[in-house]
């Protein structure tokens, strides 16, 4: 299983992105997805998750302002960023959790810089 964010930029503070994770395998519908994001210095923490069934929940320091979704016909899991902040400034990664058996994978980050 691989999988591969990007979209990631330099963006003004107040400004949009758009991420993207694409997931390799034939059965990513089955899995939970999640964003989460490391700032230099700093802890990674997590961004938002979204079930194998569509369910979704953010943390609170993006709630209103970001959305996860998902296309399981694309095996792929987006992330709409807007309102955008300096202190969002950070490498985002994407994760697919463990289930069962199946090990969880994490994604390569790609970087979200604001200025402001």
């Amino acid at each position: 299983v691989q999988l591969q964010a990007f979209g990631g930029g330099l963006v003004q503070a107040g400004g949009s992105l758009r991420l993207s994770c694409a997931a390799s395998g034939s059965t990513f519908s089955r899995y939970a997805m999640g964003w989460y994001r490391q700032a230099p210095g700093r802890p990674r923490e997590w961004v938002a998750s979204i079930t194998s069934g569509g369910a979704t929940n953010h943390a609170d320091s993006v709630e209103g302002r970001f959305t996860i979704s998902r296309d399981n016909a694309k095996n792929a899991v987006y992330l709409e960023m807007n309102s955008l902040k300096p202190e969002d400034t950070a490498v985002y990664s994407c994760r697919r959790f463990a289930l069962g058996k199946d090990r969880e994978y994490w994604g390569q980050g790609t970087l979200v810089t604001v200025s402001s």
